[in-house]
């Protein structure tokens, strides 16, 4: 169980908005590099890029990129290379998921990307997330607002980032499609919630 996206959650009854996408692509190999690209006129300074992985670029459970997008991922690697790119999974590189680190290890070594080691499950780990990129000075990170988070998950991913005052690109399709009800109707969320007049809020710098 996902305690951390539980809790994160209930902050939606007060600001839905929250769960709001900056940026949607269908799949991983839409996803724009520069990854600036991918907000229009806003062009925001993208110094890093936080990947999620399950249904991202990667079929679940599985510590290889998806076939179909690797040359999206080589591209993507060429243009920001660590330490701009980390990998968040909340199935490897968590203390509760994958305590031995095994899967993390061996997802590091497939992409050529570090994997962060977290306690908190996605959307409440961000915290550990900056101060990944604030300790490594190569990464000219000095603000959160530098920082884009691509994923499939409005509540985990996108949540993150809203969270953390950085951007959402989300992922919709994904790898695999679901027939969960509730995916389905996750998937239809940004929609509703943007007819009643909510938008993503600009990410700013120290916010």
């Amino acid at each position: 169980m996902n305690v951390s996206a539980t809790l994160n959650t209930l902050r939606l009854l007060g600001r839905p908005w929250l769960c709001l996408p900056h940026a949607t692509i269908p799949t991983f190999n839409d996803l724009p590099v520069p990854l600036s690209d991918a907000f229009g006129t806003l062009n925001p300074n993208i110094r890093a890029v936080v990947l999620d992985k399950d249904n991202c670029f990667a079929v679940p459970k599985e510590n290889v990129v998806y076939k179909p997008y690797t040359d999206k991922f080589t591209s993507l690697l060429h243009h920001y290379k660590p330490p701009h790119l980390l990998i968040v999974s909340n199935s490897a590189g968590t203390t509760t998921s994958d305590p031995s680190s095994t899967h993390a290890s061996l997802l590091s070594r497939n992409t050529g990307i570090p994997v962060l080691q977290h306690s908190t499950k996605k959307p409440g780990c961000g915290a550990q997330i900056l101060a990944h990129f604030l300790n490594a000075p190569s990464s000219h990170v000095t603000s959160a607002n530098q920082i884009a988070v691509v994923g499939d998950r409005l509540f985990t991913d996108v949540m993150l980032a809203s969270l953390m005052g950085s951007w959402a690109v989300w992922v919709r399709d994904g790898v695999v499609k679901s027939r969960n009800p509730f995916l389905a109707w996750e998937r239809e969320l940004p929609a509703t919630l943007e007819r009643f007049g909510f938008r993503a809020p600009v990410p700013r710098a120290g916010g």
